[in-house]
């Protein structure tokens, strides 16, 4: 059996030990990266395909007739089309759980920045403020502390789950949004967003992009969060307006916040989010799960998923 993965490059494997993936099968093609228009040279004659964000859609599958598995290096799949993969028979399996420690660490990476107002602080000691200051600290920046703040999170999967277990070594208070999947069981613990927004100093952002979750953050619900509130978004970039971000956070409707993700990645046309730096955001390069640990438990994952496929037994399967 053929084996390729299309871009190699979104995992950085350079650090990682990819022998268990690479003698899983009799030949494969690794590509750093695959542009528009040379997916199909690529997979036509392979018969599992490894993709992060490079797109397989209906038309790809029908031509690639050999094509028994897409393997998703990753836990997203709007990238695959499913409901062509099941016409055609093609089994698809995401990678689960190999970045929740590292994404929350982000998370908190970010709420800590902001809240502390650590980049500014560090700019004014560039800028030689402190250097010229009357007293020995500088206080020109405010300071939040986050014990007994109310952090909603969005989103309460596992990533959802180890940002709650480090907030409350904060001393935060954690609230849980209502899932917005019709088929999630009722949780009397959680309550619906709109009821949550008003209440909370730090919204975070952990649930996946769907057709319910869309734009689910418009300018509305940021109006209705406190002028003291913090929003963290390490999701997906389509959760969040944009447009109605930037001006929530240059009208001060919102104290700050910061995204690892943008809706179009990467940002090559530009974004609102960084066409215009703003003091109170920080923007990062979709980085919160890079660790090299989360990376080497995907690429191991992957191996395992595949394997499973090869001795006909279901593993993390989308289709």
């Amino acid at each position: 059996m053929k084996g390729v993965f299309l871009d190699t490059d979104s995992i950085a494997p350079t650090d990682l030990n990819t022998l268990a993936l690479q003698n899983s099968l009799d030949g494969w093609t690794f590509y750093p990266s695959t542009l528009a228009g040379q997916q199909l040279e690529r997979i036509k004659d392979a018969d599992v395909v490894i993709t992060n964000k490079i797109q397989i859609n209906a038309e790809l599958m029908q031509a690639a007739t050999r094509l028994k598995l897409i393997l998703v290096a990753a836990t997203g799949a709007n990238n695959i089309d499913l409901t062509a993969a099941k016409k055609h028979g093609i089994a698809v399996a995401n990678v689960r759980g190999y970045g929740p420690a590292t994404v929350a660490q982000h998370t908190f990476a970010l709420i800590l920045a902001l809240s502390t107002n650590l980049i500014n602080y560090a700019e004014s000691v560039k800028q030689g403020r402190w250097s010229k200051n009357h007293f020995f600290c500088l206080l020109h920046h405010p300071i939040t502390e986050l014990a007994g703040k109310n952090l909603l999170i969005v989103g309460y999967g596992e990533i959802g789950k180890a940002v709650a277990q480090a907030a409350k070594g904060f001393g935060m208070h954690i609230m849980i949004a209502q899932s917005l999947r019709e088929s999630a069981p009722i949780d009397q613990t959680r309550k619906p967003l709109t009821e949550l927004l008003p209440l909370a100093d730090v919204v975070t952002l952990h649930c996946p992009l769907t057709p319910e979750t869309n734009n689910l953050l418009d300018a509305k619900a940021l109006a209705s969060m406190k002028p003291s509130a913090l929003l963290i978004n390490v999701s997906r970039g389509g959760l969040v307006n944009e447009t109605a971000l930037v001006t929530a956070l240059k009208n001060k409707q919102i104290a700050g916040a910061g995204v690892d993700v943008l809706t179009v990645e990467p940002p090559a046309n530009g974004n609102p989010l960084i066409d215009d730096p703003l003091p109170n955001l920080i923007v990062t390069p979709h980085c919160a799960w890079g660790s090299r640990e989360a990376r080497q438990r995907l690429v191991d994952e992957m191996a395992l998923n595949l394997q499973a496929f090869l001795n006909d037994q279901p593993r993390n399967r989308l289709v």
